[in-house]
């Protein structure tokens, strides 16, 4: 009987599988195989896995043979990991966004992310479904939708929404699909699905890791990172894509950890924890997971403040709007220009080839947003420098920067999200509420980790830090998730 039947092995953590693969009782090509066969059995009503690499047997039988033969890339070796399907790859499978205007073209190249991953030894399994070009297409969109995929759904109840925009990537880590899988995030796209899916979402400092390669929104809050079922398996996938790149400019003062290493089951030992109540409110449900999460860090050894004066200003969200906006059509038009093929050069292409396809693209949203994006000025305006100037002053040194200096905190807490909304196609999205903006604007990391069950949907517990804390949110982190304990898994039902 082949290891992928014998033993679970595609729902051990890196870590063991590492160790199993090493001792000869289990190869990559067994644990491709039982990831394939899973992705076949399960995937169907999920829709989180938009391609798989048609070579991802044949890069997992070679790693198989360089470990036969003593060479171990990393700390990764024959482990599968997803990618977020804005990221390129410079193999067989597209990179689209979600979008059909650019399924007639291929990448040129690999992205970074997906180079330090081979060079890792992780099997570079497939592509994940995701909210249309990141989420940046209608102010009444619908997270996990695409023109290319269709709706992705929660394997936690089919009708509730998968979060976004890495849709599917928290789907497919939640599923075990894989390993851990890749999302990007510019403001909530990768701790909105980890808490809509009960999965860690760890959000990047801006510059820690590189966007070369990734279809973009914006070069001031764009950041690559991991989606996965623990601290520890999120920690290892940010240790091998984390470091500075010249083709990313951003990455120049990248300041790199063993983040494996900040692992620590005690972690919240001496720890000064601020509990930000004034960002909650929006769900009672949230606020309650908080409350108890907040208490049992207490008692794993934490000192916990009370944070009642930590705000997201209005100014603050119609600053990053128009940053969004600018910074938007700047980076789609740069990439766009450099991909090559016959897919559209431009984003007034792709508004156009939108118009033309309305049947599909634009059957259930509108494209206002690429439409203001497609006519908006360049970064030299003085309106988008006001701007940029205006979220950068509210979100550090008035908003988070001033935080942790005046209550001396280690990490800030707060609900990530409500329990995740039905799915409507007809109306949009539901906006219950999140805590990602402050430090999307800021450009600081996230960790959100799953909290509590609340009528079968997951909540997560999100800890903010100042830039380049990411090893100290792992660590906070891994000690919360060791004292909460195991954490339900999908029930993969219609509805709840």
């Amino acid at each position: 009987m082949s290891a992928s039947r014998a033993v679970p092995f595609a729902d051990l953590s890196i870590a063991d599988q590492q160790q199993l693969m090493a001792s000869g009782a289990a190869n990559a090509v067994d644990l491709t195989t039982a990831y394939l066969e899973r992705i076949e059995r399960r995937d169907g009503p999920l829709r989180c896995v938009v391609e798989i690499n048609p070579d991802a047997m044949s890069i997992a039988a070679a790693l198989d043979a360089e470990r036969a033969e003593g060479r171990v890339r990393g700390p990764l070796h024959g482990s599968a990991v997803l990618l977020k399907e804005n990221i390129d790859t410079g193999d067989r499978m597209l990179t689209t966004a979600g979008s059909l205007a650019l399924t007639s073209s291929l990448p040129l190249a690999d992205s970074t992310t997906a180079e330090r991953l081979r060079a890792a030894g992780a099997v570079v399994l497939g592509k994940t479904a995701m909210s249309e070009w990141a989420y940046f297409r209608s102010v009444d969109g619908v997270s996990g939708w695409s023109g290319r995929q269709g709706q992705v759904r929660n394997p936690y109840s089919f009708d509730r929404s998968p979060g976004g925009s890495s849709s599917g990537s928290g789907v497919a880590a939640a599923a075990g699909f894989a390993a851990a899988t890749i999302g990007t995030e510019t403001d909530g796209s990768i701790v909105s699905p980890a808490t809509s899916n009960g999965v860690v979402g760890l959000k990047p400092t801006v510059g820690l890791t590189s966007r070369h390669g990734v279809i973009p929104i914006s070069a001031s809050q764009d950041t690559v990172g991991p989606l996965a079922r623990s601290v520890a398996d999120a920690a290892a996938i940010l240790t091998a894509i984390a470091g500075s790149d010249p083709r990313d400019p951003a990455t120049a003062s990248a300041k790199v950890h063993d983040y494996a290493a900040a692992v620590n089951s005690r972690g919240l030992e001496g720890a000064v924890i601020g509990c930000a109540r004034s960002l909650g409110g929006f769900s009672r449900h949230a606020d309650a997971a908080v409350g108890a999460a907040v208490e049992l860090m207490g008692q794993a050894g934490a000192r916990i403040v009370m944070i009642d004066d930590l705000v997201v200003p209005p100014e603050l969200e119609a600053a990053e709007e128009l940053v969004l906006l600018y910074e938007f059509a700047d980076g789609v038009n740069a990439y766009l220009a450099h991909r090559g093929g016959s897919g559209p050069q431009s984003l007034a292409e792709v508004v156009d080839f939108n118009r033309r396809h309305a049947d599909d693209e634009l059957q259930h949203f509108g494209q206002e947003l690429l439409e203001i994006a497609a006519s908006i000025g360049p970064l030299t305006d003085d309106r988008y420098l006001d701007a940029a100037a205006t979220a950068h002053r509210l979100s550090r040194s008035e908003g988070l920067d001033r935080t942790f200096d005046e209550y001396g905190v280690d990490a800030i807490v707060a609900p990530t999200g409500a329990p995740a909304p039905v799915i409507d196609l007809i109306n949009g999205d539901r906006h219950i509420g999140g805590t990602s903006t402050l430090a999307a604007t800021a450009g600081y990391p996230l960790l959100s980790v799953p909290a509590a069950l609340v009528a079968g949907l997951p909540v997560g517990l999100t800890f903010m830090g100042r830039a380049w804390s990411e090893h100290t949110l792992i660590r906070l982190g891994s000690a919360f998730e060791a004292r909460r304990g195991s954490f339900p898994g999908p029930r993969f039902v219609p509805s709840l």
